[in-house]
């Protein structure tokens, strides 16, 4: 199986053809792991996108986008992964497949997921996956990255709605929710998903009280989001987003270069702000009065027409 860089076909002639989006979460990060519920987005400005060209020729895999370069060997190790565990003969596979990506990874935008279950919906549509076993075969993939995968990422990227998730009950489409001016920007630094729920998983093994006291302070911004998603009010926006940021606080997943970060937004005029995904990097959710305008940084709306 050859991995290469982009010789630029176009998803119009493809015989198959997928856009998977990013996401963000509102709240619920590590806790969703022990029982907690997570509320997560599609961010549709953010994407993969896998085009397949069917052809006689040995089967092919070629990478444009983001990083191309540097995750080819996270593509092959996921591409192995799926032979092995569907018992495919690599050999019997042929033409190219073309992915494409405008997403970070260890960015908190679930770029892992995307990545996992646009490589799913690939072997669905070849046949060797069933349609109602692509959930859990897309979350086994993403144990590649995260060593214990929650699901929650690979449930809205798959889904493509916003959602109330458990590990216990799945998931929830969300109605009728009522966002407020929110923001993500980039905070200047990665984190590693597997190293940041290893860091979180010590302290409770460590201290379990002061550990589920944590959990239970995520869990509780997670019901107060809840409300607010239909009964918005901008005064408890910004205290559940300060109680939900607490929390990365107390982890131990706030370094010095998140908190610069979050000083510049909060100086440039954000009500609010709160790390998403597992922490220590990757992107910050921020809330606004109005729309942010002439900053030193970028800023992706949350709130998105598909």
């Amino acid at each position: 199986m050859k991995v290469t860089l982009l010789k630029n076909k176009g998803s119009a002639e493809a015989d198959f053809y997928r856009r998977v989006p990013g996401k963000w979460i509102l709240a619920g990060e590590h806790t969703v792991l022990r029982g907690g519920h997570g509320l997560v987005f599609p961010l549709f400005s953010q994407y993969l996108e896998i085009s397949y060209f069917k052809s006689n020729d040995d089967f092919e895999i070629e990478l444009a986008g983001v990083n191309s370069e540097g995750i080819k060997k996270i593509v092959i190790s996921v591409f192995d992964t799926c032979f092995t565990k569907l018992n495919v003969d690599r050999n019997t596979i042929k033409g190219l497949a073309l992915l494409r990506s405008n997403i970070l990874f260890g960015a908190g935008m679930g770029a892992s997921a995307t990545l996992c279950v646009a490589v799913t919906e690939f072997f669905h549509y070849l046949g060797y996956i069933a349609a109602d076993l692509m959930y859990d075969f897309a979350r086994e993939l993403e144990n590649i990255f995260h060593g214990e995968s929650s699901g929650l990422d690979v449930a809205v990227v798959l889904k493509k709605k916003p959602l109330l998730f458990s590990r216990a009950n799945g998931s929830t489409e969300l109605q009728n929710t009522k966002l407020p001016l929110l923001y993500l920007s980039h905070t200047g630094c990665q984190g590693i998903t597997k190293e940041c729920v290893e860091k979180v998983k010590a302290l409770l093994a460590i201290d379990p009280v002061r550990g589920q006291a944590i959990d239970d302070k995520m869990k509780l911004a997670v019901a107060q989001f809840a409300k607010l998603l239909t009964e918005p009010n901008i005064a408890d926006w910004i205290k559940t987003l300060n109680l939900a940021h607490s929390c990365f606080y107390d982890w131990g997943l706030v370094n010095e270069t998140v908190k610069a970060h979050e000083k510049l937004v909060l100086d440039s005029g954000a009500l609010a702000v709160k790390l998403t995904g597992s922490g220590a990097g990757g992107f910050m959710l921020s809330l606004w009065d109005k729309e942010p305008q002439n900053l030193s940084f970028p800023m992706i709306p949350c709130a998105e027409i598909k």
